[in-house]
């Protein structure tokens, strides 16, 4: 008797709880409905809401494209039934939230925090200013400088196998190639650590790399995905946790490493005595007013951020730059002229050399208008917000802007789709949106390596046409952009190259 009372009363707690989940549910669908309601969207199903129509990632761009013309300036975009946010498309309405300092959203960025930590990308409030003011100093010019040698070392190794490849008569996969290089970089440059990543084809930390930013993506596109304990159960869940077990062993690593050579009082002085310190250094010796520096936690947490953001997004933003340029000869040519021009006789660059590079400037962004490798962002509301238009939203409200359907709106832009890097003249910007050009974000919460971004940019390109041709491989589709938290091609971007003729 007893124990069938016990049965009784567990059976009722289950199914109160299952109740109280589904008032719960109900409302928070009844609040967003109404929070979104003055914001025409696109039709959901009653299930899945948008997310069936986000797949295939191929087809992604093309469709939100075709909602953006028929709802301006912002459009709701709803994952499941009880999950949405506000999806922004207009300079004006992207440029008073980028005003305020707010937190990254808790959905989408929850799915990336169990790789990077709760790093600069993520954090928010007075840690996030902080963990700001202490890395600020590794990207001054006088830290920089001296890396750009070092990123021409990196670029000149991706040239030569790109030599041996077309020498076989073959195209080259440009992702592949200039992620491996852009990370043989970051890792010389900020960590002082010649990892011969190039030619050591098994690397598992950028296959880990590349898989964990395709199954964050997948999962915000999943309904399995949107409950962490049943996505930890599924085999997407397991890869994901194999994977960041490698990147943490990476970044573990190399932390170790140098906190070992710290310990060592005369390599300690020689660290102290060199004319710059590397970003790992920075992070090391940082203190702020009461002495205070970053945990061992916030130190692999900013870490593995600045090793996924200085790597795969350059990567993206210079695999789009070359793609740009094969499909554009006559601005091909006029860069690589340009590059002649300054470095005469010489076969490699110098940091003074990167301030004079107008004209590929002006293709560097114009690229990055039509292929920013970060597509978007996304904020939770920390108080309610109201646009130009009259229109409102409240605290709690999930919104992200599209930085892709920015740089397209054809309200801002004249000819979108047209590659025409004297947009960026002086007098074209000026007449310009202040936001209308978004590729590292604006306001404080902006990219803070954006100028190591375009240094890399300009060593990569001013090299690769010095020696090389650029042309569109006609045995291959043309690339499909997908966002996979960065930019990336469907299928690749295969270009064939050709030696440039030497004078």
């Amino acid at each position: 008797m007893d124990l069938s009372r016990i049965w009784h009363l567990a059976i009722v707690f289950c199914l109160t709880c299952v109740l109280v989940k589904v008032i719960q549910l109900h409302r928070r669908r009844q609040e967003l409905l109404k929070v979104l309601s003055c914001f025409p969207g696109p039709p959901t199903h009653w299930l899945y809401g948008n997310i069936s129509e986000l797949l295939p990632v191929s087809k992604v761009f093309q469709k939100v494209e075709n909602w953006s013309l028929l709802y301006p300036f912002a459009f709701p975009l709803w994952f499941g039934n009880f999950s949405a946010c506000l999806n922004i498309t207009h300079p004006d309405y992207a440029k008073p939230l980028l005003a305020r300092t707010e937190p990254k959203d808790s959905l989408a960025y929850r799915n990336i925090t169990p790789w990077i930590g709760k790093g600069l990308l993520v954090l928010h409030g007075p840690k996030w200013a902080q963990h700001r003011k202490l890395l600020t100093p590794g990207f001054h010019y006088s830290i920089l400088k001296p890396y750009v040698t070092l990123i021409a070392e990196s670029t000149k190794t991706m040239l030569d196998k790109w030599e041996q490849l077309i020498a076989q008569g073959k195209s080259v996969e440009l992702f592949e190639h200039v992620s491996l290089m852009t990370l043989d970089s970051i890792m010389k440059c900020a960590f002082s650590y010649n990892s011969n990543c190039q030619m050591d084809r098994e690397n598992s930390y950028v296959q880990a790399v590349m898989d964990l930013c395709c199954l964050v993506y997948t999962r915000l596109h999943t309904i399995l995905g949107q409950s962490d304990l049943i996505y930890w159960f599924t085999p997407e869940g397991y890869r994901f946790r194999k994977a960041c077990q490698v990147a943490h062993h990476h970044t573990d690593k190399i932390i170790k490493e140098r906190k070992k050579s710290l310990r060592d009082e005369e390599e300690l002085q020689k660290i102290q005595k060199k004319r710059h310190l590397d970003f790992l250094d920075i992070l090391l010796f940082a203190k702020d007013e009461d002495g205070s520096g970053l945990s061992d936690e916030d130190l692999r947490a900013e870490v593995d951020t600045f090793m996924f953001e200085g790597h795969d997004t350059t990567a993206s933003g210079i695999s789009w730059l070359l793609y740009c340029l094969a499909t554009n000869p006559e601005h091909q040519q006029k860069c690589r002229e340009e590059i002649k021009a300054i470095l005469g006789e010489r076969d490699t660059i110098h940091w003074d050399d990167l301030g004079k590079m107008t004209y590929c400037t002006l293709c560097i962004k114009e690229s990055l208008r039509l292929y920013p490798p970060v597509p978007g962002v996304s904020r939770e509301l920390s108080k309610p917000i109201t646009f130009f238009d009259g229109r409102t939203l409240p605290e709690g409200t999930w919104v992200a802007i599209s930085i892709h359907l920015i740089h397209k709106n054809p309200s801002v832009w004249k000819d979108p789709e047209v590659f025409d890097p004297l947009r960026f003249s002086p007098e074209n910007v000026s007449n310009r949106n202040s936001h209308a050009f978004l590729p590292f974000s604006a306001g404080q919460r902006n990219c803070i390596g954006q100028q190591f971004a375009m240094n890399e940019m300009k060593v990569a390109l001013a090299l690769t046409l010095l020696r090389f041709e650029l042309s569109p491989d006609p045995t291959h589709p043309a690339p499909i952009p997908t966002p996979q938290i960065v930019l990336r091609s469907h299928k690749g971007i295969h270009l064939r190259m050709k030696k440039v003729a030497q004078i």
